[in-house]
């Protein structure tokens, strides 16, 4: 046994002094393998692919044409108010299917974003959906028992970011929500709307969005360019950013043709003229050439970074000297768990205590308050009942005076009326 051991730690040395990438060998004859690629397509064509789309404008900005009119279907379209008291996700998943390749596509609005006199936390709902969804992906991925082919990617792979076209300079509320942002998803910044704005305003909009990004460290996403095939259009579509674009659901008759557009007294926009607005631009690059790369991006980049910092919280580290065990993260996670739970029950304890305390003194401040209140009812009460008695002591005196004036009044009137009688008989 000993000797097999040598032999086989002697073959291992030698497979390791040919180097990590071992070497190349020619092959004599056709394998196989090379259907690999094959086969990987057809097993993603069949499991179908995810996408989901976090939309981030004001109300009415148009962020729900803009998606019907980028995969040309009419996706749920609920009317919201400018009175919403605070900033609400609302998630709508729908099953697509074009030729062979199927697509879960989850569209995620903000719902009354930017329509509060205080905005200053309107980009923490944003940033707490998009930590869920990471969470529930890393949750998943630390399951002992995961499936994470078939697990439902929730993350947001794309925030398409709705600018008003004001002609001028981005507001401090959008810097601030891309700031907050541009760590955790891919942002694309458009400008909605943009017909209502001629085009050297729009221009220098662009130029003035784009200088106010940089100069707050603002990463916004960029189209990948160490692909040869796709290298050209997308270094030419990163300098064209944010695009300006224009939805409608109507079509318009422009001569003989029905197109996708606005129709103004003036004339028409439409929507699929790349003279008009950089729509297909957008798709373009949205979704036929770069759809992949967002959803690379988002598991590489930003769910790593996420994923990254969870596990340096939970003492997970790459620290080879200092190997530390989930038992023992468990354990000590656990500890401080407890401890955090008997603090605050301590602090619950002591709140009730002072509460009940409080309450107390405040019962016998209000019960010394009604004794001596009734303290001085009581003695005004006792001298109001001695001055009545005094009073009706008064009036039976006067009453009795009276009484015996009468009575000697009628004895000195009876004893004139005798006297008279008396006069008259001796008469």
């Amino acid at each position: 046994m000993v000797v097999r051991s040598d032999n086989r730690s002697a073959h291992v040395k030698v497979l390791r002094s040919l180097g990590q990438d071992g070497r190349n060998l020619p092959l004599q004859g056709h394998v196989g393998f090379d259907s690999l690629p094959d086969q990987l397509v057809n097993k993603c064509v069949n499991l179908g692919f995810d996408m989901n789309i976090l939309c981030v404008g004001e109300t009415g900005i148009g962020k729900s044409t803009l998606m019907d009119c980028l995969f040309k279907a009419n996706f749920d379209d609920t009317v919201h108010s400018h009175k919403s008291p605070g900033v609400e996700i609302s998630e709508h998943i729908y099953n697509l299917k074009e030729g062979n390749v199927k697509l879960r596509l989850a569209i995620v609005d903000s719902v009354g974003y930017g329509d509060q006199i205080n905005k200053e936390n309107s980009f923490k709902p944003l940033v707490d959906f998009i930590d869920e969804q990471f969470e529930n992906y890393l949750q998943e991925e630390l399951k002992i028992k995961r499936d994470l082919v078939t697990f439902h990617d929730s993350r947001v792979h794309v925030c398409l970011y709705f600018l008003v076209p004001t002609g001028h300079s981005i507001r401090s509320l959008d810097l601030v929500t891309m700031k907050a942002l541009d760590k955790k998803c891919n942002i694309i910044p458009i400008i909605a709307k943009s017909d209502t704005v001629s085009k050297s305003e729009l221009d220098t909009f662009k130029a003035n969005i784009m200088e106010e990004l940089r100069a707050n460290d603002v990463e916004i996403y960029t189209f990948p360019t160490d692909d040869e095939t796709v290298s050209e259009v997308n270094k030419d579509m990163n300098e064209m950013m944010p695009f300006a674009v224009v939805g409608s659901r109507e079509d318009v008759k422009v001569g003989e043709t029905t197109v996708r557009g606005r129709e103004y007294p003036w004339g028409v926009v439409e929507i699929e003229n790349e003279q008009h607005c950089d729509f297909v631009k957008l798709r373009e690059m949205l979704i036929r050439t770069n759809m992949e790369d967002l959803r690379e991006v988002t598991h590489r980049k930003h769910y790593e970074l996420y994923r990254r910092g969870k596990l340096k919280q939970m003492g997970i580290t790459d620290d080879g000297a200092h190997p530390v065990s989930l038992q023992e993260t468990y354990e000590q996670k656990r500890a401080e768990h407890l401890e955090e739970l008997q603090r605050i029950e301590n602090e619950m304890r002591q709140n009730f205590v002072n509460k009940v305390r409080e309450k107390d003194l405040e019962l016998k401040r209000n019960e010394k308050e009604l004794a001596a209140k009734y303290e001085g009812l009581r003695k005004e009460n006792n001298e109001e009942k001695k001055r009545l008695d005094e009073e009706r002591k008064k009036l039976e005196d006067d009453l009795a005076a009276i009484k015996k004036k009468k009575e000697d009044l009628e004895r000195a009137n009876a004893e004139q009326a005798n006297g008279q009688n008396t006069k008259s008989k001796k008469k």
